[in-house]
């Protein structure tokens, strides 16, 4: 007797999207590491998976294709480079990020931004500057005027 069955006829596959701010995650996916609240970590840190940090920080962190969570009891002394952040917890440092910056109530950031889109909760803190990349130049170009001996007849 299993105690597991999957049916031929099933083939329905779960995608895990983005955690969002505040969203509680009873199962964590694979491929996320957890530093916990008892955790102290100093130096480099990069890893091939999502970085989830309850615990303290100070270096330098690289998930340039990754998605990074800063939880409510994190405390992080670094510059961050991922693809999507959230900070539910306190950062000092600069945010890199390929794609979006989250900043959930009860968040405190002191740093620089550097992100394509940014979210900012009401109750969420944060000083330093938002820089959401270049924007493309518009060149004006002039209209040709109609010619002097065309008339308007209307």
């Amino acid at each position: 007797m299993a105690i597991f069955k999957k049916s031929d006829d099933d083939e329905s596959v779960e995608i895990a999207s983005p955690p969002r701010i505040g969203e509680v995650q009873p199962i964590r996916p694979k491929n996320v590491s957890v530093l916990g609240p008892t955790l102290k970590f100093k130096g480099d840190l990069s890893a091939d998976e999502d970085l989830v940090i309850d615990g303290q920080v100070e270096g330098s962190i690289a998930h340039h294709k990754k998605n990074l969570t800063i939880g409510k009891q994190g405390r992080v002394k670094a510059d961050i480079h991922a693809n999507s952040v959230i900070i539910e917890g306190q950062l000092i440092g600069d945010i890199h990020s390929d794609n979006i910056v989250s900043l959930a109530n009860g968040a405190d950031v002191t740093g620089n931004i550097f992100c394509a889109r940014i979210i900012m909760e009401d109750g969420a803190r944060f000083t330093g500057t938002i820089d959401m990349g270049e924007r493309p130049k518009v060149t004006l170009v002039p209209q040709k005027s109609a010619p002097a001996n065309q008339a308007d007849d209307g």
